[in-house]
């Protein structure tokens, strides 16, 4: 499980986050949301160890975030960020076999190869393998991305995956496809899925428990039905419930 206790982050005079507290487990999927600049990434980066806090506390599994190593870490947590931009000309498999770094000790490249197919595979992107990076689709990019930190995490039963608006590039089909994985990963592998997203409706369809942000304090958590109400978030969002969830025959 990761905690955060009461954890602020400030940029000048200005608070990115104040007290904000959570939990986290191992096994499910919890969304973070809120309207833009409401601290998501910010959080997201606290709790992987990405970026410092000013005052507060996180802990993953019960140690003290700063008592594992960066080693330590890449072995238990895996994340992808918005934008990991690459220009040097690797093939796709390249890439993803990347996310086995931490494991080179422990590994083959044989095994590590392997791996990096069968996670390309569960993408629908193993025709893909040999392609130049740089030359792929902006949606074949993320998708291999994800490959590539699913890699990094394959096999870890207490792992977690940080996702930072995994299916923005993605169209209808390989948003779908990405969830159903991630949701499988929470329910077969045990692994903590944290996600950063916009899309209301794959959270309810996806989720378990959101994380709802507004003007960098915690607004709502818990179960996605008790926090995703009309009321939360027409007051979070500023927006109707009715333009949100339009369900109208488009015939």
């Amino acid at each position: 499980m990761i905690v955060a206790e009461k954890v602020y982050v400030k940029v000048g005079e200005k608070l990115i986050l104040e007290d904000v507290s959570i939990q986290l487990a191992n096994g499910e999927v919890t969304a973070i949301m809120g309207p833009n600049g409401a601290g998501k990434s910010t959080l997201l980066k606290c709790l992987t160890g990405v970026s410092p806090f000013d005052s507060g506390a996180i802990s993953i599994n019960g140690e003290p975030l700063g008592a594992y190593s960066l080693e330590d870490l890449s072995r238990m947590r895996a994340v992808l960020s918005q934008s990991t931009p690459v220009e040097f000309p690797f093939t796709a498999l390249e890439i993803v076999t990347m996310g086995r770094t931490p494991f080179a000790e422990i590994s083959s490249p044989l095994q590590d190869d392997d791996i990096a197919c069968q996670a390309l595979n569960c993408l629908d992107s193993l025709a893909i393998k040999d392609r130049i990076f740089p030359t792929l689709s902006g949606g074949e990019q993320q998708r291999v991305q994800l490959a590539r930190v699913i890699a990094q995490l394959w096999g870890e039963k207490r792992g977690y995956l940080f996702l930072d608006e995994p299916t923005s590039a993605l169209d209808l089909k390989h948003q779908h496809q990405v969830l159903k994985l991630v949701r499988n990963l929470a329910e077969n592998k045990n692994i903590g899925i944290i996600i950063v997203m916009h899309d209301l409706n794959l959270a309810l369809r996806y989720a378990d428990n959101v994380v709802l942000l507004k003007n960098g304090r915690l607004f709502a958590s818990g179960d996605k039905c008790k926090v995703l109400t009309t009321k939360n978030i027409e007051e979070v969002f500023e927006v109707s419930v009715d333009s949100i969830f339009y369900k109208k025959s488009l015939l």
